[in-house]
């Protein structure tokens, strides 16, 4: 029996108190494939209220039993795994074989990476005569995106379980499938009823109610900034903890002593993965400008090997972006890229010629972007790369933390002192030397308008947790 209808609250697949269907949209063919409910304020406090009875019970549970429930969520995650795939890559355009083993598959690394950390975790000591306890912070409200779902999704179910949270998680509802059936996933496991909870909806209908909810302790959002500062705004009134992952313009610094056309396809590569949308994706690189003319070379030549088509046909490097609302955004950024006289290198405005249906966009290289441009400032969010040419690596690093984002750097040299000083000065949450391999045990989050606290390992897991202070704990002697 599908579950796409309901909820899942206090252990049960329910119905939604007032009957609103919303399709879900297939990006390579912009056909509905699915319907799910959107959800109201009486399904959240029916949620909460489940949340709260919960946590009476599993907030005071021990580590081994929370390791317990953990490895059996990773047990039916990998059985799961290529309904998941699925799932993303039809509602959010993901070609097949990169939803498997990068969209499920990163979340299958934050579950695992989030049970080893359990158990060594500290989860108190003794500090002189008192003692320092860190306590799960209560229920907690989860807002996740439909870009890299899976891998929010279990950053932040992951870490509130360890914790010992109860939880209320609100999908993306453009890409709510594979929610359902992570939802179904923690059934299966066990996970004791009213811990994990599940209402699927909109930011006015459920993001709204969850974040202005009394009985809510925390909200835990990734998305845009906009959104963002929406949940703080409605979290203000009953002074709830907050933390943010929101958007992102990162930087990426190639020095005068790389190798420029290894440097430059591997940048390409990385703006462009996930059809361009991550938050933290090297949208702008900046090259040295005698070198200028060289890296658009290279860039077009790497843009031109990527393959656009339909997320279920063999050979396809660059799905759709995921909804019409996206696709415009990029076209009439690409457009005033054009307009305010970047050079354009490939890719350019309109689907890809040979398809004419599908929310696909073409592989997009400008060169001789400055950076007061529209395409230099703001979060494009798909495969467009901004090509800056730079004087010095001092210019380069001023004009890169020139942004109110500050989410991720990308750092470029054979010298690595070099590389490492100017990590130090990037404004940024995350910083990457020489494209290094992914770390789930590497704290993720953002500075300034990028957001605030971090996901990720125990980083994650601390930001899920009260500190209280027990004075008199140990006697005197």
């Amino acid at each position: 029996m599908s579950h796409n209808l309901q909820f899942y609250i206090d252990g049960a697949w329910v119905d939604p108190v007032v009957a609103n269907t919303l399709d879900v949209i297939d990006p390579s063919t912009e056909d509905a494939f699915a319907q799910i409910s959107l959800g109201t304020k009486a399904d959240v406090d029916k949620a909460v209220a489940a949340a709260k009875r919960a946590f009476n019970t599993f907030g005071f549970t021990s580590v081994e039993e929370r390791l317990d429930i953990l490895n059996r969520v990773i047990a039916v995650y990998k059985k799961r795994s290529c309904d998941l795939a699925l799932a993303v890559s039809r509602e959010m355009g993901a070609p097949r074989q990169f939803a498997l083993d990068s969209q499920v598959g990163v979340g299958l690394a934050h579950l695992t990476k989030m049970a080893e950390v359990l158990k060594s975790f500290e989860f108190r000591h003794v500090k002189g005569s008192s003692l320092i306890v860190k306590e799960p912070i209560g229920v907690v409200g989860l807002i996740t995106p439909w870009n890299w779902p899976l891998n929010q999704i279990t950053c932040k179910v992951g870490p509130a379980l360890a914790a010992g949270c109860t939880m209320v998680l609100k999908p993306s509802e453009i890409a709510p499938i594979d929610a359902i059936i992570f939802a179904e996933i923690l059934d299966e496991a066990g996970v004791p009823k009213g811990v994990f909870n599940l209402v699927n909806g909109d930011g006015p209908g459920v993001g709204q109610a969850l974040s202005s909810h009394p009985d809510i302790d925390m909200m835990s959002f990734t998305g845009s900034t906009r959104a963002g500062i929406l949940v703080a705004k409605a979290a203000a009134e009953t002074v709830k903890r907050v933390h943010q992952e929101l958007g992102g313009k990162s930087a990426n610094i190639l020095f005068p002593d790389v190798d420029l056309a290894t440097a430059v396809s591997k940048g390409v590569a990385g703006c462009f993965s996930n059809s361009g949308q991550s938050c933290n994706a090297p949208t702008r690189m900046f090259v040295p400008r005698d070198r200028h003319e060289e890296a658009a070379s290279y860039a077009k030549a790497a843009a031109e090997k990527f393959t656009v088509g339909p997320a279920d046909a063999a050979g396809t490097k660059l799905g759709p972006v995921v909804s019409q609302v996206q696709f415009d955004k990029i076209q009439d950024l690409i457009r005033a890229g054009i307009d305010e006289g970047a050079t354009l290198v490939a890719g350019g405005p309109g689907r890809p010629a040979e398809l004419n249906r599908g929310y696909y966009i073409r592989p997009t290289v400008f060169a001789d972007v400055t950076h007061d441009m529209r395409i230099a400032r703001e979060e494009i969010f798909g495969p467009v790369l901004a090509i800056m040419p730079y004087d010095t690596v001092e210019q380069a690093v001023e004009q890169a933390n020139d942004t109110v984002y500050g989410l991720a750097s990308y750092i470029q040299a054979k010298d690595i002192q070099k590389a490492r000083d100017v990590a130090a000065r990037m404004r940024s949450g995350n910083v990457y030397i020489n494209y290094p391999t992914w770390d789930a045990g590497l704290p993720f989050g953002g500075y300034k308008q990028s957001g605030n606290g971090r996901e990720y390992a125990e980083y994650g897991l601390e930001d899920f947790l009260e500190i209280k202070g027990i004075a008199g704990y140990e006697a005197a002697e």
